[in-house]
């Protein structure tokens, strides 16, 4: 017998979530949804996600997947939050996975690099008001492309067992007259924090805080407590995943 699958792509605010996944006592945006679609599709749906985002973190293009057939969009949206909506919900091939059948994933870190900053960006950009070597930033970028062992760039505290990830795109970009910075980064795989951590070690290299080849010599595996901080989670978005 055919089984049903449905895959779901979901954008949110995660300012006032407590991530992705459910947490007793916490807000999450898994369980909003899964709130949503049990009331409009009269059964409990369990979603699997293809990246699961910590708290404050953002979703332009998050996918999900379930058993069972889709559940109407527009009707699960009514019953959603303002800060969390479900972009389209379709039939999948049989079998689909949102985690499994990804072949990677992209995040967007956004940096207001600028004495002061917009009110409008406020909770959606990392407001840094320190000059920054943009050509360091993009030699940084270049560098995290290939297959590296990222342990530097995850918690030490993790339930990761293998820290090597390949990097398939990074790039710093800027738009020209503009204060606003945009590190885009592309991967089969990521661990967690490891894109805010990133950015915020490239960050101490753009400042002159920290050699490149210091840098470099990081994503040999080094220790957590060689690298820089951890970026603010509001500056991170989920751009996409790949199929």
């Amino acid at each position: 017998m055919t089984r049903l699958t449905a895959r779901l792509e979901i954008s949110y605010d995660g300012s006032a979530f407590s991530g992705w996944a459910v947490q007793p006592g916490r807000r999450t945006v898994q369980a909003e949804l899964e709130r949503a679609l049990e009331l409009v599709g009269g059964r409990r749906i369990a979603l699997t996600v293809a990246g699961r985002t910590d708290a404050g973190v953002h979703a332009l293009s998050q996918v999900a997947s379930h058993v069972g057939e889709p559940v109407g969009a527009g009707a699960v949206n009514a019953n959603l939050p303002r800060d969390v909506r479900i972009l389209t919900s379709e039939v999948a091939p049989e079998g689909f996975d949102a985690r499994a059948d990804a072949r990677s994933r992209r995040y967007r870190y956004r940096i207001t690099n600028a004495r002061v900053q917009s009110p409008f960006e406020v909770g959606r950009a990392l407001h840094w008001r320190w000059p920054l070597d943009r050509e360091l930033l993009e030699r940084c970028a270049e560098l995290a492309i290939g297959t590296h062992d990222f342990t530097a760039f995850t918690r030490t505290q993790t339930r990761h067992v293998h820290f090597r990830r390949e990097v398939l795109d990074a790039v710093w970009s800027a738009d020209p007259g503009s204060s606003d910075l945009t590190f885009e980064i592309e991967a089969d795989s990521f661990l967690r924090n490891m894109v805010r951590t990133l950015v915020g070690t490239m960050i101490a290299v753009g400042q002159g805080r920290m050699a490149i080849d210091h840098y470099q010599a990081l994503l040999d595996g080094r220790p957590r407590c060689e690298a820089g901080d951890t970026a603010a989670a509001h500056g991170l978005y989920l751009v996409g995943v790949r199929y």
